[in-house]
């Protein structure tokens, strides 16, 4: 055994993340370990790595006890972690991401080209070829999560902690990553694997833990428990919760256009292309990585500026310069980069939601504190945001609670139209189901939205018509009428539509 965690505990105010919770985990295996946003995942690899201290409970690893000052003493020691928001360095190169802090050099100063080889030589192990040269801003955010696991390669690591690594991957990046970690396994190295993507983690891992609202379920083989078993183990009840997310689209009646795009594109971004958005509707879009999807909506919500086309609004023109005028139009966005674009997160639970309304208000007229608690109150019940606690700090949330604090700050305002890039990736199926519910009850209310996720059958559960992306380019405009994912690769494969 190279790793035990024994009966860890770990609170913070007005919550209890961990809670006499045992982990364990041996050399050359892939080790899953599972349980829905909040379940205490990230806290326990935080507590593993010297992120938070612990309230209780001991850590043997190599078969000493250890308490790490932190994760540069965590790595020092052997263990290495990728988290699921990469933490690089966007105006440095890729190579210098890679060994930042570890560069060759010779009487002090850095050999660049040694370095560069080397930046190549562990992109190679992930079947990787790019210019390591290039800034990292250039690369998409796929190809960043895989420069950040070539620098954890980079150092003699004993145990590699994957947090929920392949939430940003195509189908392609995912499987030249799963190879990479068999190959590490087969090599002896212990990897800790966080994913919500249940088909991934059957596929790869070896032994699973659950965790459920901080507490130790189970650890059990791979081959000794079922899918359906896991998904029980992980929520807490029987499966009831999944037949709701097979549930059949409402017929949603009496569309009227919202919006109307003709011809709208930039340069660099994505080929002109029209659409038209009607109220009560949800139009999917589906693509693969960086096929155009969030530059398609960052145009209709001012975010970038549009070199040609036009947009109408209640069929009269409008001009998106900006997200400000866009929100003035009842536009809201809810970015796939919550924490780079969305959530601050020194602010509480109850100051991120009231921001938008702060914003639409103007600084000169600040919101009450009476008014601010009303509205995180609501937004807290209404959204189930765990823990219950309006001034529990952004960053101390689960993933999906912290998408759910984002959701209420945009459904406060009243949008007439909500596009949502990719607001259930990286978060559980309890979280996922209440999301999806809330899209088609926002849409069976009247309000427009614009869907994007990876998951296709996500897409088509959802959506009333879906838009197809290929290369930046918008190939197809499919009604909803029983499609298929296969049908939607067709179409992309194609590049045309029926």
């Amino acid at each position: 055994m190279i790793l035990r965690m024994t009966g860890i505990h770990k609170r913070f105010p007005g919550v209890i993340a961990l809670d006499g919770v045992d982990f364990r985990l041996f050399p050359g295996e892939v080790h899953a370990l599972m349980g829905e946003n909040g379940a205490g995942k990230s806290t326990l690899i935080k507590v593993l790595t010297g992120v938070y201290g612990v309230d209780g409970g001991e850590i043997e690893f190599g078969g000493e006890q250890v308490s790490f000052t932190g994760p540069a003493a965590a790595q020092r020691a052997g263990v290495s972690t990728v988290y699921q928001e990469v933490n690089l360095c966007p105006n440095l190169s890729i190579a210098e991401n890679i060994l930042l802090g570890r560069e060759p050099r010779r009487f002090g100063r850095i050999l660049w080209s040694k370095m560069r080889r080397r930046a190549e030589e562990l992109l190679a192990r992930l079947d990787l070829e790019l210019d390591v040269t290039a800034p990292l801003s250039t690369q998409s955010i796929a190809v960043q999560q895989l420069v950040a696991i070539a620098r954890a390669l980079d150092v003699d690591a004993r145990v590699l902690v994957l947090d929920e690594p392949t939430s940003s991957l195509d189908s392609h990046e995912v499987d030249r990553l799963l190879a990479v970690m068999r190959t590490l396994r087969a090599e002896g190295m212990a990897i800790l694997f966080v994913s919500h993507f249940i088909d991934q983690v059957f596929a790869i891992s070896d032994r699973m833990t659950v965790l459920r609202n901080g507490k130790l379920v189970g650890e059990y083989l791979t081959t000794q428990i079922t899918p359906v078993g896991l998904v029980t183990k992980m929520i807490g009840k029987e499966l009831a919760t999944l037949d709701e997310l097979e549930q059949v689209r409402p017929e949603r009646a009496g569309q009227q256009e919202l919006l109307r795009a003709g011809d709208l594109g930039r340069k660099g971004g994505i080929e002109p292309f029209s659409l038209e958005i009607q109220r009560g509707e949800v139009v999917g879009l589906a693509g693969l990585l960086g096929s155009g999807r969030t530059e398609l909506a960052r145009l209709l919500y001012g975010a970038d500026h549009a070199d040609n086309g036009t947009v109408h609004i209640d069929d009269k023109p409008v001009k998106l310069r900006s997200p400000r005028t866009a929100i003035a139009r009842g536009i809201a966005f809810c970015s796939e980069n919550r924490k780079t674009e969305g959530l601050v997160e020194d602010l509480t639970v109850r100051e991120n939601i009231a921001l938008a309304v702060q914003a639409s208000r103007g600084w000169t007229k600040p919101l009450s504190r009476k008014r601010q608690d009303e509205i995180a109150e609501r937004s807290i019940k209404a959204l189930d945001i765990r823990p219950a606690n309006p001034e529990a700090k952004v960053r101390d949330l689960s993933g999906g609670n912290q998408q759910k604090v984002l959701l209420a700050r945009w459904l406060i305002t009243n949008p007439r139209l909500l596009i949502l890039d990719e607001p259930t990736r990286g978060i559980d199926i309890g979280a996922k189901t209440e999301i999806q519910k809330l899209v088609t009850q926002l849409a069976g209310e009247g309000m427009a939205v614009v869907f994007i996720s990876a998951e296709l059958e996500e897409v088509l559960r959802l959506s009333d018509r879906v838009v197809v992306l290929r290369d930046r380019h918008v190939v197809a405009q499919l009604h909803n009428d029983s499609l298929t994912p296969e049908q939607i690769m067709a179409t992309i494969a194609d590049g045309a539509g029926e």
